[in-house]
């Protein structure tokens, strides 16, 4: 064999490796993409689902006679939830986030002002139209952090 052919065979077989190599990494790049969306779904899932609780809890606070601290924990609880996967979805704006994140924060520092009737009405609307995934719902929501008096109790 010459040097020729010998280099030939060679250059061909580098070729192939490098056409299986391309290949496979399209389809783990597909791949990656699929899990990545399949991933965020998930997410959003659980999102909306902290977001009826929190409704729900709402609710029942709004309704019921005895035992408020325990429906707030539980309202506290669906907020911080929904907090948490709001941060790892990719479909809200930094804003939105920000916004949530804020009502999230005076519903933990301050409970004297979120227990009030009319603001946890203000809340339940809000939540329910972040949950229709309505832009005005993280307006609401905003506007009930201005409302806060970040001084007071």
């Amino acid at each position: 064999m010459t040097q020729e052919k010998i280099m030939k065979r060679r250059m061909i077989r580098a070729i192939v490796l490098f056409l299986i190599t391309l290949v496979a990494l399209v389809v783990f790049i597909g791949l990656y993409l699929d899990e990545r969306n399949r991933v965020q779904e998930t997410y959003r899932t659980q999102f909306h689902s902290y977001l009826d609780q929190a409704s729900s809890s709402i609710d029942s606070y709004l309704d019921a006679e005895g035992d408020l601290p325990l429906r707030y924990r539980r309202i506290l609880s669906d907020i911080s939830g929904a907090n948490s996967f709001a941060f790892l979805m990719t479909g809200l704006t930094e804003q939105q986030k920000r916004s949530f994140n804020e009502l999230h924060t005076c519903f933990m520092k301050y409970p004297e002002q979120m227990q009030d009737t009319e603001r946890l009405k203000a809340v339940h609307t809000a939540v329910n139209d972040i949950s229709q995934d309505l832009d005005k719902g993280f307006d609401e929501a905003a506007e009930i952090v201005a409302s806060i008096d970040k001084k007071g109790y």
